[in-house]
């Protein structure tokens, strides 16, 4: 279980300090499949880097399987079998994906090679490629998501898979999700404003000004998502589709 206790973070900026994280409490359940949804700018990618160790919290304590994290830096929660998928994945100029699959992994070619077809790549047009701007937004999504998969996680995080790709390739990382999820042993939480996304989910959270609004299962959620909240969700993404996907019908 992943477990969150009053977990807050503040920022100061030249206005004074800021809450972006507000006294979070939450308790995820292993093996399930979680949606945390939400406005932009309510926290959603705030908290799953808090969760990762990218951000310090400011106040509050995190817990992995009852284990205490909170002090845990970014090496020592990976090792904990915690993951993260970045929305806009790093780019290593000089990198080679194969270089970057034997970190991530620790391993050899074989396991890269498995790992590469595993998210749908062919290894010898991609091994000797550098992780640069050369590769499209859904390749990188899916080196990255090779070199997630090879740790063996416990918990993983993926910040807006549908963010930057095509249709296409967003099929494919959301597929590649679905079969790794179902083989069992890990939690995933999937921050996301897509309808398919929130439709898998055994749980929707909802996220907005840094706190937890409402969290339940996807039909309860649903009603929520449609009703009161829209409002205040559709004036905040400005009415851009790619950011209203989840209300379409």
């Amino acid at each position: 279980m992943l477990k969150m206790e009053s977990l807050s973070l503040d920022i100061t900026n030249g206005s004074g300090d800021v809450s972006i994280l507000k006294n979070i409490d939450l308790e995820l359940e292993n093996e399930k499949f979680y949606a945390l949804t939400g406005p932009n700018g309510g926290g959603k990618t705030s908290l799953a880097r808090v969760i990762m160790g990218i951000y310090k919290n400011t106040r509050g304590k995190l817990y992995l399987d009852d284990t205490d994290i909170t002090d845990f830096n970014i090496t020592e929660r990976a090792k904990a079998g915690i993951s993260y998928a970045f929305q806009n994945p790093p780019r290593f100029k000089g990198l080679k994906v194969r270089d970057l699959l034997k970190i991530s992994a620790n391993n050899g070619d074989d396991t890269a090679y498995a790992r590469l077809r595993a998210v749908g790549l062919c290894p010898q047009d991609y091994l000797d490629r550098e992780c640069d701007n050369s590769l499209s937004g859904g390749e990188v999504k899916r080196i990255e998501l090779a070199t997630v998969l090879s740790r063996h996680s416990k918990v993983i995080i993926y910040d807006e898979p549908e963010a930057g790709v095509d249709l296409w390739s967003f099929e494919k990382l959301l597929n590649l999700i679905k079969k790794y999820h179902s083989r069992g042993g890990v939690t995933s939480i999937v921050i996301t404003h897509h309808e398919k996304v929130l439709s898998l989910a055994d749980e929707i959270i909802l996220m907005a000004e840094g706190e937890i609004k409402e969290r339940g299962n996807r039909d309860r959620m649903w009603n929520i998502l449609q009703g009161d909240f829209r409002c205040r969700w559709q004036q905040n993404c400005g009415g851009d589709e790619d950011e209203l996907e989840c209300y379409r019908q």
